[in-house]
């Protein structure tokens, strides 16, 4: 293992680049395909610099990774791996973990700081509002269990999962703490006030410091033990200091207000933290399973491929599978955010965590519970949760340097003006005390976190998966947009129009071989040209020695003569027949925005046949709204001809549009996009235009709720079938970018108000609590608007 480090995107600090020997065991003779297919899907990820073979060894190959671990988890690649038919070595494990009694975004930084210093630990990302930690490290070196005792040696508490305290005050506790510190304050004070001794007043103090600076002291204390200073050592600092010269109340307060901000930035935080959970908890833990003709009740685990499950009115369906008996309509807005229930019936393919409506439904378990499309999605959204924006990488940055300037500020404030003759030391240290409060980063430190936990959370509840911050951010700097046709500005369910064949020729025998060329094809129009000889029950032969020409068709083998299915160059490329009439034929068809291919066997032309893919009906509605959100330029980008192209254009209102590009051309089209305007974004399907899905600023897949590929793969994936969501998702992105500014703004805007203020003496140590308390449950409850968010 090795590590290099790499130039940072957005021109700040180099991130860290690892390089990851993994081996690949051999899976059942079909090893050199699998990997070759696992390598090419990493090289199309964004955050992967190379993925190549290494070592001689063809028994034991190895995999080594370059790549940037904060836009790229292992997780991510080993789910690929599983995906691509392989297995990778468990050596390099990752973990995401929960990590409760953080104070604030200071405490995230100082786990990161401690954890990552262990050796083994490859890369380990905290996030404070989401209160998990993803670590990735050498299983021989280190172990989860080694991870979790230094944390958990720093003062915090470390969860395999979240668990709801049944009683309110366990739920609460932090903030009972917090509001018994001010009520035994207040008596302290009130008897101080009316004359009684400190001999009384100074022990409730005492207690009161207790309550209110239980966890403060504790985490300061132990991170200061692991060579971090936090904001937490400091606050304790400050209030001891207080106490020292005699000013119980002040100290009192400080300890007070600081743990009550918390308490209550804690309580916002977990509605955000709650929207995500959520997720989670759609899927039944247990399924009601028919085998050897009885019915029992198993949890999903227990669940098998190939089982029938039997899912009743109203229930959630507990696996994805295919329904092989019943029909009923299933409401999946929890997953795709579609509010309008979809009817199911043999054949249909039902998902994990959506409810049935009224009708019983017999189901064949396609894929087991913890591989169900819900299972990945709420991975991929956890892993969303712990991977850093742009904004916050370079916040953390500047916060790096805020301890020790504060540190040297609050030394100068106490030492000078006493040795300057300026001010009596008593008053000094006070007023050095509020710089310390004033300074403290934790509005600036939560500011963007809880802002991007919002907008994932919110983007989860409508059925977009944003897969982290990095690329919300991005979604709100997009100032062109490319589109993919087929399947994305049409409904990708085509159909075939129009058949003409060749002189000589019959319609059912150039159906027949176009359909067995096309047959093992996933693409919209092949699969148009299956379904209609099968609907005729045309019965497909075999074809052999099948080979895909990018942009242009297919070449196969079929009864031991050659066929080709696909444009005219390719057949001319094969030397056909003349093919003039037909071609003649196929334009007035392509004026009309039907796709024509050409089938050749031998070197007879057997005819063309017409497929027709209409235009979304909310295309032009949804093309209209994202200009209205300032998007610049909007093109369509397809391999069809130009003619069927222009004709697609034009009934969807686009004025820009490529066609007759191969795979390579969407490539330099979505370059001389990025050129031109800055940032671009791509909408396909995810997985044919997966290339051009990564050189974008940001690729979207949609329709990905059945598509494991399309979720790893895409930057965004719209869950469901629907164009209309793309305003919601990028008005989203421009909202939360709105938010960060806003809340930056207010962060910085009070410390710069304050620290001058409290050393001129204007501002004293309650004012000071009470603006930088104030200053960060208002950037939490700003981020927290991004929940209610409606395009």
């Amino acid at each position: 293992m090795s590590t290099s480090r790499t130039p940072d995107a957005h021109g700040g600090e180099p991130r860290v680049s690892l390089e990851l020997p993994v081996v690949l065991p051999e899976v059942d003779g079909h090893d050199d395909q699998c990997i070759e297919r696992l390598v090419e899907r990493l090289e199309g990820l964004r955050g992967i610099t190379s993925a190549h073979l290494d070592g001689d060894d063809a028994a034991e190959p190895r995999l080594c990774l370059h790549y940037d671990p904060n836009l790229v988890a292992l997780a991510q690649v080993e789910r690929l791996a599983k995906d691509a038919g392989t297995e990778l070595t468990r050596r390099y494990r990752h973990e995401t973990l929960l990590i409760t009694n953080m104070d604030c975004g200071d405490c995230a930084q100082s786990i990161e700081h401690v954890v990552r210093r262990m050796e083994g630990v490859l890369q380990v990302s905290v996030s404070y509002a989401a209160e998990k930690m993803r670590v990735e490290f050498d299983s021989e070196s280190v172990s989860r269990g080694d991870v979790e005792a230094r944390v958990a040696s720093m003062g915090y508490e470390v969860r395999a999962e979240r668990e709801a305290p049944e009683t309110w005050l366990g739920r609460h506790a932090e903030l009972a703490r917090s509001i018994a510190a001010g009520i035994v304050l207040a008596v302290g004070f009130g008897l101080e006030t009316a004359g009684f001794g400190s001999l009384i007043a100074i022990p409730i103090y005492a207690a009161s410091y207790l309550l209110g600076g239980y966890d403060i002291a504790r985490h300061g204390v132990k991170a200061l033990v692991k060579g971090r200073f936090t904001i937490d050592l400091l606050m304790t600092v400050a209030a001891g200091g207080a106490a020292v010269l005699g000013e119980w109340a002040e100290g009192g307060l400080l300890l007070f207000l600081f743990s009550l901000g918390h308490a209550l930035e804690e309580e916002a935080m977990d509605r955000a933290r709650g929207a995500i959970t959520a997720l989670g908890d759609l899927s039944p833990k247990t399924a009601r399973v028919r085998r050897d003709g009885r019915t029992s009740e198993v949890g999903v685990e227990e669940l098998r491929r190939d089982d029938v499950v039997v899912v009743r009115a109203g229930e959630r369906v507990p696996v994805d599978g295919t329904v092989t008996g019943g029909h009923s309509s299933v409401d999946e807005s929890a997953l795709t955010g579609e509010s309008v229930p979809v009817e199911k019936g043999p054949r249909d393919a039902v998902y994990a965590g959506s409810v049935n409506g009224d009708g019983t439904l017999d189901v064949e378990v396609t894929r087991l519970a913890a591989d169900s499309t819900l299972a990945r999605v709420v991975a991929l959204v956890s892993e969303a949760e712990t991977q850093k924006s742009p904004t916050q990488m370079l916040v953390d940055r500047i916060a790096g340097f805020f301890v020790p300037a504060t540190l040297v500020t609050v030394a100068v404030v106490w030492i000078a003006p006493p040795l300057l003759g300026w001010l009596p030391w008593s008053e000094a240290f006070l007023r050095s005390m509020a710089v310390l409060v004033s300074a403290s980063p934790c509005a600036l430190a939560i500011a963007t976190p809880a802002a991007v936990l919002s907008g994932i959370a919110r983007a989860a509840n409508r059925g977009v998966l944003i897969k982290g911050g990095v690329h919300l951010e991005n979604l709100g700097r997009l100032r062109a947009i490319a589109f993919d046709k087929t399947g994305t500005i049409t409904k990708g369910s085509p159909e075939v129009t129009d058949l003409r064949p060749a002189a000589e020729e019959t319609e059912d025998v150039l159906l027949a071989t176009a359909a067995a060329v096309e047959q093992g094809s996933t693409h919209p129009l092949a699969r148009a040209i299956v379904a209609a000889a099968r609907a005729r029950e045309i019965g497909l032969a075999e074809a052999e020695d099948v080979e895909t020409i990018p942009g242009k068709g297919l070449r196969a083998r079929l009864h031991g003569e050659s066929v080709a299915v696909g444009t005219p160059t390719l057949l001319a490329e094969d030397g056909a027949g003349p093919i003039a009439a037909q071609i003649e034929a196929a334009e007035r068809l392509e004026a009309e925005g039907k796709t024509v291919v050409f089938v050749r066997r031998g070197e007879r032309l057997l005819g063309s046949i017409a497929v027709a893919d209409r235009p979304r009906d909310n295309a032009r509605q949804t093309l209209e709204d994202l200009r209205a959100l300032g998007i610049a330029e909007l093109v369509m980008l397809t391999g069809d001809n130009p003619r069927v192209a222009e004709a697609i254009a034009g009934e969807v209102g686009l004025k820009r549009f490529r066609a007759g590009l191969l795979p390579a051309d969407k490539l330099t089209a979505v370059d001389e996009l990025s050129d031109r305007l800055g940032d671009v974004g791509m909408l396909g399907d995810g997985v044919n235009d997966a290339p051009a899905l990564a050189r974008a600023s940001v690729g979207i897949a949609m329709g990905a709720a059945g598509t494991d590929v399309a979720l790893e793969t895409a930057d965004v994936a719209l869950m469901a079938d629907d164009l209309s969501v793309l305003p919601f998702a990028i008005g989203l992105g421009r909202r939360t970018r709105r938010v960060i500014a806003q809340n930056l703004v207010v962060a910085l805007g009070v410390v710069a108000v304050l620290v001058p203020s409290s050393v001129l003496g204007i501002a004293g140590i309650g004012t000071a609590i009470v603006l930088h308390e104030g200053s960060t449950l208002a950037v939490v409850g700003n981020a927290l608007r991004l929940l209610r968010y409606r395009s």
